[in-house]
């Protein structure tokens, strides 16, 4: 009996799928838009654009900027959009909601270049831990993007992962 510790895994097929990988380095910024209206949350067209006129954009650069209003108080669309033609020659990218979705969006925008066919008829696993964070979503785009191309599909760890799919034959 040989004393060598082999490492199964190293030596198998496994695919991994690591979505740490695809997250967007960066600083990321929530805007508040009640920032910029009036006391008690009204919106003066005037007042309003005087404000977003005034501020200081350039203190986003190069950031990712999510920007939001609390579902309390009713603004109209077209205000939302100013942020974004204000912020838009500063920031790396913005979204109108909160972080969340911001970080959804960027992952997104990664999956689209994601090339799933080269994971055809391969048994993959989608790797559970990251120490960055991984919007549920992600993981539920990149399931759907393997399933017409895998073998087998699974997600965890190598030593404790749980089967998500297998190709009938």
């Amino acid at each position: 009996m040989s004393d060598e510790i082999i490492n199964r895994v190293a030596n198998s097929s496994l695919e991994v799928v690591d979505l740490e990988e695809l997250y967007v380095e960066g600083i990321r910024n929530l805007i508040s838009i009640e920032n910029f209206l009036e006391e008690g949350g009204v919106l003066v067209e005037s007042k309003f654009r005087e404000k977003l006129n005034s501020f200081n954009w350039s203190i986003y650069s190069n950031n990712y900027v999510a920007v939001y209003c609390s579902k309390e108080i009713l603004v109209p669309k077209w205000a939302e959009l100013l942020f974004i033609n204000y912020l838009s020659p500063y920031v790396k990218d913005v979204v109108i909601g909160n972080l969340d979705d911001l970080e959804k969006f960027l992952f997104t925008r990664k999956l689209l270049k994601f090339d799933a066919k080269k994971y055809k008829d391969k048994t993959v696993m989608i790797k559970g831990c990251s120490n960055k964070p991984v919007p549920q979503q992600a993981m539920g785009m990149v399931i759907s993007m393997l399933l017409p191309y895998v073998k087998k599909l699974s997600y965890g760890e190598a030593c404790s992962s749980v089967p998500l799919f297998k190709k009938q034959l």
